[in-house]
Formats: structure tokens, sequence, C-alpha cells
């Protein structure tokens, strides 16, 4: 009895603690957040602050470096999306609405999404192990002591860099997702190339392009901030930089993922 006792007072210490720990790293992040809001309005305010070359560094590392992973799987996601549809559609002898089940689910829904979450693996660790080794060796405390404000050197270059990048590499994701639809199309329901675009151009509406790339500016916001983040909190040793840059893509992905979610939503009750 005692020892049942002990390790539900155990559970429930340890629940607390966690309960804590969370609300403390939320309350830290809305800091954060409002730390770079400062920043930014700054920078826009005074435009000679911001720094060009590591925001052009930024979109290179992040968008032009990203493009081979992104078009390759936005190519596959097509493809899975079109061959998938494709023996429900025959059986009613409607070949042809492949084109509205692969352009309105890539341009709406995956093309953002899986850009989003391959970025938050590639470049949101990025921003997190780099931001994090320069804590650990106590760059930012050097820069702190010239002068130079981390966060316009390191997180406002990041965030600014894929605010731009992203929804490119949206578009690019677009493309790519339905070339592959299109090349399954072809090959399971013998729907030509221009029969394909004739039918998508009617049923695809720039809306539904419009919301796809609208997102991306959202989801870039989210990724950069999370891995700059987690980059800052990092103390002690090279084990916490692995640790905060692992933290850095789960919670961007799973945010990503919620906001979307939460995007879904409020077009359906608009009627988008």
């Amino acid at each position: 009895m005692l020892g049942s006792t002990m390790q539900a007072a155990s559970t429930l210490a340890n629940l607390g603690q966690l309960a804590v720990a969370i609300y403390e790293q939320t309350m830290a992040l809305f800091g954060f957040i409002g730390e770079c809001a400062a920043a930014l309005a700054g920078s826009v305010a005074h435009p000679r602050r911001l720094r060009w070359r590591p925001i052009l560094f930024n979109i290179r590392s992040a968008g032009f470096d990203a493009l081979p992973i992104v078009g390759l799987l936005s190519f596959l996601l097509g493809i899975v999306v079109a061959f998938q549809g494709a023996d429900q559609l025959r059986q009613y002898g409607a070949n042809i609405f492949v084109a509205d089940l692969v352009g309105i689910s890539m341009l709406r829904e995956f093309a953002p999404l899986i850009t989003a979450i391959i970025i938050a693996g590639r470049s949101g660790s990025a921003y997190a192990a780099q931001i994090g080794t320069m804590a650990v060796t106590e760059e930012i405390d050097a820069m702190r002591t010239l002068g130079i404000q981390p966060l316009e050197m390191l997180v406002l270059p990041k965030i600014i860099g894929l605010l731009i990048a992203l929804p490119l590499l949206t578009a690019f994701a677009d493309i790519c997702g339905v070339f592959g639809g299109m090349i399954m199309a072809q090959a399971k329901l013998g729907v030509g190339f221009a029969e394909f675009l004739d039918r998508f151009s009617k049923v695809v509406s720039v809306t539904s392009y419009l919301i796809g790339i609208g997102k991306a500016p959202v989801f870039a916001a989210i990724i950069a901030v999370i891995g700059c983040f987690q980059g800052m909190r990092t103390r002690g040793g090279a084990d916490s930089v692995g640790r905060q840059t692992t933290r850095s893509v789960v919670q961007a992905s799973f945010l990503v993922i919620v906001v979307d979610a939460l995007f879904s939503i409020a077009f359906s009750v608009l009627d988008l």
C-alpha cells in the first residue's frame, strides 16, 4: 500500500515537473517571438540595419540547395497520389478526373506540407545546430560584448531568407508534383498530357494555388523561429547541441502539421 502511494506521488511529481517545463518553454518561446518581432520591425524601419549578405546566403542554402530533394519527393508524391486514385477512377470510367485529384490535393495540401517538413528537417535543424554550437563555444556572448545583437546577426537573416525561399520552393513542388501525376495518369489511365492540362486548367482555380502558396510563409516563420529558439537555449556541451537540434525538428514538424490542420478548418468555415 505504501509502495503504491509513493509510486503515485512520484508519478504526479513527474507530471508536475513536465507541466512546469512545458509552461516555462512556452513562455520563453513567446518572449523570443516578441524579441524577433521587435528586431524585425526595427530593421524594417531602418533598412540599412538589414544584413543582406547573410540573407542571400540563407536563401541559397535553404532554397536553391533544397531544390533537388524537394523536387524529387514532390514528383514521387504526385505519382503516388495518381496511382492510388487510378483504380477507383477506372472503375467508374472517370479517368479524366485524375487531374482534379492530383491538382487540388497537391496545390492545396501536399506540396506546401511536404516542402515544410523537408525544410524543417533540413534547414531548421541546421539553424539549431549552428546557433547551438555558437552558444556552447560562447561566440554569442562575445558578440554581445562587442555590441553586436545576435538576433540581428544570426536570427533575422534566417527568418527573412526562409520567408522568401519557402514560397518559391512550394511553387516548384507544385510543378513537380503535378508533373508526376501527369506521368502516372498517362501510364495507368491513358490520359495524355494535353487532356490532363486541359482538365487541370478548368478545375483547379487560382484560389487553390494561392491557398497553398499562402501557407508557406507561415510555415517558414514557424520553422525558422523554432530552430533559432532551440539553438539559443543550448547550454552545456555537444550533447546539448544534439538534443536541441532534435527538439527543433520535432517541434517544428509538429507545429507545421497542427497549423496546417487549423488552416483546413478555417478554409472549410470560409468555404474556400
